[in-house]
């Protein structure tokens, strides 16, 4: 099981779609898993969403309150989340929460952050308290695409199952 780890919009749903695409994989984000348990209907109406896939769409601009229902919806267990991913997949996307993930790392046979920092800003910690130094292992991206698929392959070579050709 593996946890991807880093800043907004700093590659990790990029990483988990190559390795998903090369090897024998499966994924869920942290977002996307929240806004089909519960997300959706907490801001559906605060945002005037009409659809499930428009609140999805927004999640950047609204970071802090995902957070926050996010650690509120783990506050009796911090795992609650991480566990409901990994029943059906192989990769959680996104953990926020430091506390969260003190907790579940145990969950994970390996922790990767994805670094964009040369290149992107920061995050600032009222919707992100994960560090880098939670991490196993860090993968860079803070050049190009290519170079990033090329060091995402190297790393999936190492841990994963490639896909079978038919």
């Amino acid at each position: 099981k593996l946890l991807l780890i880093g800043n907004c919009r700093h590659g990790k749903d990029t990483m988990a779609e190559i390795l998903r695409d090369n090897f024998e994989f499966s994924f869920k984000s942290s977002s996307q898993a929240a806004a089909e348990i519960f997300i959706y209907d907490e801001l559906k109406d605060k945002y005037g969403y009409k659809t499930f896939e428009e609140c999805f769409e927004d999640r950047v601009n609204h970071r802090k309150d995902w957070f926050d229902l996010i650690c509120e919806y783990n506050k009796d267990d911090k795992m609650r989340l991480a566990k409901e991913i990994l029943e059906n997949n192989d990769c959680y996307v996104g953990m926020r929460d430091f506390n969260e993930l003190e907790e579940a790392s145990d969950l994970f046979d390996i922790i990767v952050w994805v670094d964009a920092e040369k290149r992107l800003p920061l995050e600032d910690n009222s919707s992100m308290t994960c560090t880098k130094q939670q991490a196993d292992i860090v993968i860079d991206n803070s050049s190009t695409l290519v170079d990033f698929n090329r060091r995402v392959i190297n790393f999936g070579n190492l841990f994963l199952k490639p896909k079978k050709i038919l």
